[in-house]
């Protein structure tokens, strides 16, 4: 009988490693080809590791709550000299083909931790300290796992305040005292990529918009009614739709536009946010987006997001609102220029000419945060503007 190795595979464009959660089958069990056989934890969704043939699942070398790399062997399939014939493994060698168990030491799978490689000091840590890491300082760091940005907290003792090797001890023991626990491999996700973000110069502008409109369109579209930040997604595509110079990046000394308008959207899971994308936002009335816009937020709460939902959007909405806060400076994700965010909404007064006389009306603060090298603040204002417009005559969304 032949084996095959169950591979971990590569489970999206950025992730190089995932978490065995769980084996959905035992040890000797038959499977099928595309069966689930072991749930995984990447650091944006759960997913499942799938069969690549029919056979028996001989061996499990993988163990829960450890992560392995890409390529990695989890277990091996016993597969049937027919089903060995079918996937050419007849045609190499026979001490390729023929299961031998190798000593436990060989077999077992090694598990890494890969790193997230960011280049320079992320932030600022210090206004005087961490200027200058020595190589011991950063050999001690990075045998920690540490950045930069970790010492902000820390009082450099050195020449013009420079943080020492021994102020970094001092602090590491320090915390020692306090009660800690590990961050998931979510929020280091997420802290990474805000590191990489804060590397940019990144500016905000504000603006009040009345949403009257915006709530009243809502209202008669029953059954199916959209969230504000899904008005205000395809608000920001059509806006982009009319110019797309702003969704641009640079890069080197060109500026890189968009072959399409797809757009993320903040999505509260746990211990952190992802963002599902909407393809071509700019290509379907509000209506049609409406059931892909509900099914993407069903599956970042329960972590399931595929790969092709996530990623390669070059732009976020953030409905902060919805925490009760009126104003707020969110970042946007490394690879995005701008993000455009909601505040919640208030009543506020309004001059009406006709009545010559002030009237409630519903406004809502909406802010979009953009890299400062791409765009100032003129053109952001006018997108931001152009936003606002169609936000006022949702029946063109």
């Amino acid at each position: 009988m032949a084996t095959l190795p169950l591979l971990m595979p590569q489970l999206g464009e950025s992730i190089a490693e995932a978490t065995v959660v769980r084996f959905l089958v035992s040890e000797g069990s038959e499977i099928t080809a595309d069966q689930h056989v072991i749930e995984v934890e990447t650091n944006k969704a759960v997913m499942e590791v799938t069969a690549p043939c029919s056979g028996k699942l001989i061996s499990v070398l993988a163990k829960e709550g450890e992560s392995y790399p890409v390529g990695a062997t989890l277990g091996e399939i016993e597969v049937t000299e027919e089903e060995a014939k079918h996937l050419g493994l007849n045609d190499a060698p026979a001490s390729e083909t023929q299961h031998k168990k190798p000593p436990q030491t060989q077999r077992q799978p090694t598990p890494q931790t890969v790193e997230p490689t960011v280049t320079g000091l992320p932030v600022p840590a210090h206004a005087k300290g961490v200027s200058y890491l020595s190589p011991r300082m950063k050999a001690r760091m990075a045998e920690l796992g540490l950045h930069a940005a970790d010492l902000a907290g820390v009082a450099g003792s050195g020449a013009s305040g420079r943080v020492t090797i021994d102020d970094l001890e001092r602090f590491l023991q320090d915390l020692e005292r306090n009660r800690h626990s590990p961050a998931s491999s979510m929020r280091v996700a997420v802290a990474d990529a805000m590191r990489r973000s804060w590397t940019r110069p990144l500016a905000t502008v504000v603006l009040p918009v009345r949403i009257d409109k915006t709530l009243e369109h809502r209202r008669k579209c029953a059954p199916k009614k959209a969230g504000l930040a899904l008005y205000a997604l395809r608000a920001l595509a059509m806006g982009l739709a009319e110019n797309s110079a702003p969704a641009g990046r640079l890069v080197g000394d060109r500026i890189i536009h968009p072959r399409s308008l797809d757009i993320g959207f903040a999505v509260e899971a746990e211990e952190g946010v992802l963002v599902p994308v909407i393809r071509n936002a700019d290509q379907f009335p509000l209506k049609d987006l409406i059931d892909q816009y509900n099914r993407l937020v069903d599956l970042a709460r329960q972590r399931r997001l595929p790969a092709s939902d996530t990623g390669g959007s070059i732009a976020t909405v953030t409905n902060y609102g919805v925490f009760g806060l009126t104003l707020a400076t969110p970042i946007p994700l490394p690879e995005q220029t701008i993000l455009l965010g909601i505040g919640s909404g208030q009543i506020a007064p309004h001059w009406d000419p006709s009545k010559k006389a002030f009237v409630p009306v519903t406004e809502a603060f909406f802010t979009l945060s953009f890299d400062h090298r791409v765009l100032d603040g003129g053109a952001a204002g006018r997108l931001l503007k152009r936003v606002a417009e169609l936000l006022n005559s949702p029946e063109l969304l």
